[in-house]
């Protein structure tokens, strides 16, 4: 018999947080969180989404053992004034048993249908920068700090359960050397010329701080189309800044002003931390904090995290500025791997900006859609 139960406490939290460290003790592609950030972005003392979200947070037992876990998360500024009344599951993690999916998913659609709303979607998170989308194909790379990561099993049950694909994300992979560099270089040194825009160049943090609102207000209009898109709130900027800012090379940052100083476009770029992650296991002391530090220091592969650009100069050969940036950047660091973290597959905006590089297709990854009426 399969029952649920209500994460309450703190102690209760980090059972919740912990339990991917049992179910994928044996996988090499699993990374796993760091436990005490992945507590900070479950508690609502600590992350601002909860001023404008509700969560809940259920464990699954069998015979007294835990057998999986899901998030209930109700963004009410996408219902109230997106007017789109989806019910969010996330943090979704089973052993290959369909009746735990099945009781930790009703549970879902329960408290969707007590809240009136619509269809159910997952798993994703709180708001577009946090993780989302289940791996569909791909088991075989390892996971990214950035991504969930899941046993093929998952899909076959939200299928079993009647759920049908809602979004499909992809990640794709190019090397270093297969940069179109000339290419860039070219229509950099136009671009900069006919709209007199230039490249930032940072090498500390205390220098991209100032900047960081102008890019948090400039995410927000470029994505803003998006199917997916929520707003990011003055204080999850915030929340963000301190979250990030330090798994950050300032140098890995990259803005794009006018003539105005006005920010036009902007990129972030991450290390790779994946190896490092796994053997820490989560905990930053006594040691992980260093072994973390030197993989941002060392990495040879890096993820694209985000990319925006002003509407206005949308398919004008702005991201050359951003990329001839990288490409200096990157020869000084003998970076090796590129890795283009998820992007909606049908983006067609994102795809036209990577439409010279020589990118292969390594994972997949969809949310799950099942109507509530």
């Amino acid at each position: 018999m399969i029952t649920l139960k209500e994460v309450t406490n703190k102690k209760e939290l980090k059972t919740f947080v912990t339990f991917p460290f049992q179910l994928y003790k044996n996988s090499k592609y699993w990374v796993p969180p760091i436990i005490s950030d992945e507590m900070a972005t479950l508690s609502k003392d600590k992350n601002p989404a909860f001023l404008h979200a509700d969560a809940h947070f259920f464990l699954a037992y069998k015979d007294e053992t835990i057998v999986g876990r899901v998030a209930a998360i109700i963004n009410w500024t996408e219902i109230n004034k997106q007017h789109v009344k989806k019910m969010r599951f996330g943090f979704f993690d089973t052993i290959d048993d369909i009746e735990v999916s099945k009781t930790l998913l009703d549970k879902i659609t329960e408290i969707g249908k007590k809240h009136d709303l619509e269809f159910v979607e997952g798993p994703v998170g709180f708001s577009n920068l946090d993780k989302n989308g289940a791996l569909t194909f791909g088991f075989d790379h390892i996971g990214t700090m950035a991504t969930w990561y899941n046993y093929p099993y998952y899909i076959t049950h939200f299928e079993e359960l009647g759920f049908l694909p809602e979004k499909e994300y992809v990640e794709n992979k190019f090397l270093f050397k297969t940069i179109p560099l000339e290419r860039f270089t070219r229509v950099n040194a136009i671009i900069t010329k006919r709209f007199k825009l230039r490249a930032s160049k940072f090498t500390k943090t205390k220098e991209i701080i100032p900047h960081i609102d102008s890019m948090f207000d400039l995410f927000n209009k470029s994505y803003s189309k998006l199917s997916t898109f929520v707003p990011v709130s003055d204080a999850q900027r915030d929340y963000f800044k301190q979250k990030f800012i330090n798994f950050i090379n300032p140098e890995y940052i990259k803005f794009v002003f006018d003539e105005n100083d006005k920010m036009v476009a902007f990129a972030i770029v991450l290390p790779s931390f994946s190896e490092a992650l796994q053997e820490v296991k989560g905990k930053l002391f006594p040691f992980g904090f260093l072994k973390l530090l030197k993989a941002k220091k060392n990495s040879k592969t890096v993820l694209f995290y985000l990319i925006g650009v002003e509407p206005q100069y949308q398919n004008k050969g702005v991201t050359a500025i951003i990329f001839n940036e990288f490409y200096e950047t990157f020869k000084k660091q003998d970076i090796e791997t590129c890795i283009r973290l998820p992007e909606l597959a049908n983006n067609l905006a994102s795809q036209q900006i990577w439409k010279d590089f020589d990118c292969e297709t390594i994972k997949r990854r969809k949310t799950f859609r099942k109507e509530l009426n």
